[in-house]
Parts: C-alpha cells; sequence; structure tokens
C-alpha cells in the first residue's frame, strides 16, 4: 500500500484546522448576537411594565380622588333626618322629635313639653326610677337628655339587643297620662288595654261595650288604653283630642311596634304601680276580645288579693326553634327546652301588689320580645306561682262561636274577624235569661 507524501498530508490538516476555526468564531459571533438581542428584548419588556405602572398608578389616583368627590358630594346633599326613621327606630322617635302639649290643668289630662330621649338615653338598659314616673303627675317637663343622661360625660353609645330582645329597663317616660284619674274613681278592677295608636276603631268599639261599664256588681271598674308612639303630626294632634274628649289615653315615649309588646306591657305595670296601685286588681286585655266583665269580677271577688296573676295559664310550653315560626328564640337567647308557666297574652288578671314586683324583676331577666312568656320569667324569677282559674273555659284564645248562653259562661275570648264587638255586646246585654 503506497502512503501519501508529508506536503499532501500537511496541507489537508492545515485545511482542516482552519475550517474548525471559522466554523468555533462564527458560533461565538452568533451566540453573542443572541444575547444582545435577549438584553434589548428584556429592556423593551421592562420599559412596557414601567410605562403600564406608571398608567396604572395614574389612573388608581383619579378613581381615589373620583370617590372623595363622590362621598363629599353625597354627605353634602343628604339629609339624614328624613332617612333615619329607616335606619333605627330610636332615630325614628328623635327625627320626629315631640310636639309640645298644652300645659296641664287640674282634673284635665296631662301633656308633658318633652323631647324624646336620645338613642343612647333609650337603650341604657337602667331600671325605670319610679320617681321620674311620679314626678310627671305635676305636669313639670322633664329635663333634656343631655341633663338626665350626661351629668359629666359623653352619651353612652347605642347598643342594640338584638331581634329577639328589647329595650327594657330603659327612662321612658309618659308624653299622655292620667295621673290623677286612678285616684277620682277609686277603682275595684282596672282594665288595660294595649292598642295602637292608629287603632281608633277598636279603641271606641270597646268603650261602647264591656268598657263602657263603670260600676259591675257594686265594683267600681276603670279602663284606660296604653300606647307608644308612631310618627305623623296629625296623629299625635287626633290623640290629644281623643283624650280631652276620653280621658282614657296612657301614651309613652316607646316606637310602638309589635316587637315592643314587652315594653308595652312593662310601661303599663310602671304606671299601674304609680298612679293607681289603690285598686285591688288590674287586668291586660287585647283590643280584639270580648270581655264579661260580671263574671270576671265575680271570679275576683274570692280570688288573692296579692300575689295573684291568673289567665289562660300555659305551662311546659315549648320553645319554637324554627326560624320560620313569628315567635322564634335561638338557643343562645334562651337556651332551656320549654318555658316557664305564664298566661297567655290575650288577656290575664292580677292583684295589685305584682306591678312594682314584675318591675323590680325586670332588672334581673333579660328582656325577651315575647311579652306573656316574658311575664312569666319574672313570676318565676320572684317565685310566685301561676294560678288556674276556678273552671276551665273562662279564657279562650281560639274564637268561641257566639251564643248568649255561651257567652255568659266565659270571661274572655278571642272573635272572629268578620264579628262585629257592637252588634255582640248588644245581644248579650239585652233583657231576659241567657240560658
Amino acid at each position: 500500500m503506497k502512503l501519501p507524501d508529508r506536503p499532501r498530508l500537511l496541507s489537508v490538516f492545515t485545511r482542516y484546522v482552519w475550517r474548525k476555526t471559522v466554523r468555533q468564531q462564527q458560533g461565538r459571533e452568533d451566540k453573542d448576537t443572541a444575547k444582545d438581542w435577549d438584553t434589548k428584548s428584556l429592556e423593551m419588556e421592562d420599559d412596557g411594565k414601567s410605562l403600564d405602572s406608571r398608567a396604572c398608578c395614574s389612573r388608581r389616583r383619579i378613581l381615589f380622588f373620583l370617590l372623595l368627590f363622590v362621598c363629599g358630594l353625597f354627605f353634602y346633599v343628604t339629609d339624614f333626618s328624613a332617612v333615619a326613621p329607616y335606619w333605627s327606630p330610636h332615630w325614628s322617635l328623635e327625627s320626629n322629635g315631640s310636639t309640645p302639649w298644652p300645659s296641664p290643668v287640674a282634673h284635665k289630662p296631662v301633656y308633658l313639653n318633652l323631647t324624646v330621649a336620645q338613642t343612647a338615653a333609650l337603650n341604657t338598659h337602667r331600671p325605670t326610677k319610679m320617681a321620674d314616673i311620679r314626678s310627671s303627675t305635676t305636669g313639670t317637663p322633664y329635663p333634656s337628655s343631655e341633663t338626665q343622661q350626661n351629668p359629666g360625660g359623653p352619651a353612652v353609645p347605642y347598643v342594640s339587643p338584638g331581634p329577639y330582645l328589647v329595650e327594657y329597663p330603659a327612662q321612658y317616660h309618659f308624653i299622655i297620662n292620667e295621673p290623677v284619674r286612678c285616684q277620682d274613681l277609686r277603682p275595684f278592677l282596672v282594665l288595660m288595654v294595649p292598642v295602637a295608636p292608629n287603632n281608633r276603631k277598636h279603641r271606641d268599639a270597646i268603650r261602647r261595650t264591656w268598657g263602657g261599664q263603670t260600676m259591675v256588681l257594686d265594683k267600681a271598674v276603670a279602663l284606660f288604653f296604653i300606647l307608644g308612639r308612631q310618627t305623623g303630626v296629625q296623629l299625635e294632634d287626633q290623640l290629644l283630642q281623643e283624650s280631652r274628649d276620653h280621658r282614657d289615653l296612657i301614651q309613652a315615649d316607646f316606637l310602638d311596634c309589635y316587637k315592643n309588646l314587652t315594653i308595652k306591657t312593662m310601661v303599663m305595670m310602671e304606671w299601674l304601680d304609680a298612679h293607681c296601685s289603690g285598686a285591688s286588681y288590674a287586668m291586660k286585655i287585647d283590643s280584639d276580645m270580648f270581655l264579661n266583665v260580671a263574671k270576671l269580677v265575680s271570679m275576683l271577688t274570692d280570688a288573692p288579693r296579692t300575689a295573684y296573676l291568673s289567665g289562660l295559664v300555659e305551662r311546659a310550653a315549648g320553645v319554637l326553634r324554627q326560624r320560620s315560626s313569628k315567635w322564634f328564640v335561638p338557643v343562645q337567647v334562651y337556651p332551656r327546652a320549654a318555658y316557664p308557666p305564664y298566661a297567655l297574652g290575650l288577656g290575664y288578671v292580677f292583684s295589685m301588689d305584682l306591678p312594682r314586683k314584675l318591675v323590680a324583676a325586670s332588672r334581673h331577666v333579660k328582656a325577651l320580645y315575647i311579652e306573656d312568656v316574658y311575664v312569666g320569667m319574672c313570676m318565676e324569677h320572684l317565685g310566685i306561682p301561676l294560678t288556674n282559674p276556678p273552671q276551665g273555659g273562662y279564657f279562650h284564645v281560639f274564637p268561641v262561636m257566639y251564643s248568649r248562653c255561651a257567652y255568659a259562661n266565659l270571661i274572655a275570648t278571642t272573635l272572629q274577624e268578620h264579628d262585629d264587638l257592637v252588634t255582640i255586646w248588644t245581644d248579650f246585654e239585652r233583657p231576659g235569661s241567657k240560658c
């Protein structure tokens, strides 16, 4: 085999080395070029991000100043006194204020020249002072809420008791009062009827029927309606005139609504203790009821004079836990499975020593919004048992079909919606045997 000569080998080797060197140099240049392009791309991206960031910050500043402008415009044009009633019941009372009442005159209803207490003053949960209630007999205006509540400091902020409790005890005041009416009448029995301020129809029907009896079985009977506040100057003027005509309205400065029935009942107890403690008995009865006053007085002639509360007594009633129920109460508010004994709120009668005791007990028992249950809770706190009527069938929560004989043997019953109390009473009172 013939080997290539040395010069030829050297030439081939030289060309190979030169080509490889050239290729390596081109590879380095390509890499440098790629790096330059990558660097430029990153710089361009950074510049873009910087521009976007600056634009975003600018937009945020514009939105911030625009929001400040809108808020300022809202506070400038909004009349908060007009919208306050929709935010809080007590703000509603504040925004409407109190109409100045005429000066009190002897033997006429007392109309106090009051401003309704501020929200904080109405919701401090302090016991109502009986001295404050009795002072209304003179007709002297109460001091302003600032004088009452803030002798040396700022107002206490309002704290809502929640949807299942009410603001009681608290310093509610009587704005229409009959401080000496009970003393003048010296009744054996006082009928107290909670009613809405605008429900003039029921009040007139009661005055024409069972509430119009002033002497029953030789016992004096007095009638009063207990009311809260509702908005409207015209309604207040109508109530003032009604009070002048009949002298049987008692109105306090709490918001009159279904949830506040507990407040209405406890304010009624305060009034009875302050202005009617000389009576022997009182009965709380709803405005849609038929009441056989003679049967009631007959039962009371043999009833205890102290520590006595009777009606349709419910014992071991279970607490309703269904949220859809009108009387729903959560476990957090009342953990027990059953309520203590209580008399259904449609109508119950009590001895006149109890109002003061119940008001005192309310300082230790949270004010549940279910009025009749709350009275039962206070009775349990006092350790006073409820009394069943001497016979069953005296009190009816479901309407009893009218007949003279049936109504002659009961004390109180609810009425059907279509029943006319005046018509029933007229027939019931006509001469002749009822059975």
